[in-house]
């Protein structure tokens, strides 16, 4: 797995809620690129949930949409705006879970039209979202002109954003059968 290159990082006026990573209220996801998919390793924080320990639906769609926008960014090599979106939630997730890892990747390309799959799984690997993504992709002039997109490229190194496993992971009190 490569980090992605954020493209913006350090340019003046960019606070994207969900990828400037100096932003303090927003969610300063990171991206890799791990073949076809494209993947996100994000610690929830308390301020996010919707009910006590539980991650707010609306920021779990922000969540999938961002890294649906950064899968036509490496992908497609341009930017682009969602068009549509489904979301389907399985299971809670949990604002104590150390990190959940979003996996994206495209599903169907029509002209101008992608769409995007994004899974969120919980700390234990258990599916817990389901997004479908329909982006409507800009052309490259367009991208670079009205959205300062340039490139979005990956650092050299092979990487693991996934914390070790110390410990078995504890099981949420809700998850109990």
């Amino acid at each position: 797995m490569k980090r992605i290159i954020n493209p913006w990082r350090g340019m003046e006026g960019y606070r994207c809620f969900g990828c400037a990573p100096h932003s303090p209220e927003g969610l300063r996801m990171e991206f890799y690129e791990d073949g076809d998919e494209i993947v996100s390793v994000w610690k929830p924080r308390p301020e996010f949930q919707g009910w006590i320990d539980t991650l707010h639906g609306g920021i779990q769609a922000t969540l999938a949409d961002e890294i649906s926008s950064w899968v036509v960014f490496r992908k497609f090599q341009t930017s682009g705006v969602t068009s549509k979106m489904e979301v389907r939630y399985h299971r809670p997730i949990h604002t104590s879970d150390e990190y959940i890892v979003l996996r994206a990747r495209v599903e169907e390309q029509r002209r101008n039209l992608v769409r995007i799959g994004v899974r969120i799984a919980d700390t234990r690997g258990q599916l817990c979202t389901e997004a479908a993504c329909v982006y409507f992709l800009f052309p490259k002039e367009k991208a670079a002109r009205d959205f300062h997109f340039c490139d979005c490229s990956l650092e050299d190194e092979e990487c693991n954003p996934l914390p070790e496993p110390a410990t078995p992971a504890r099981q949420h009190p809700d998850d109990r059968s």
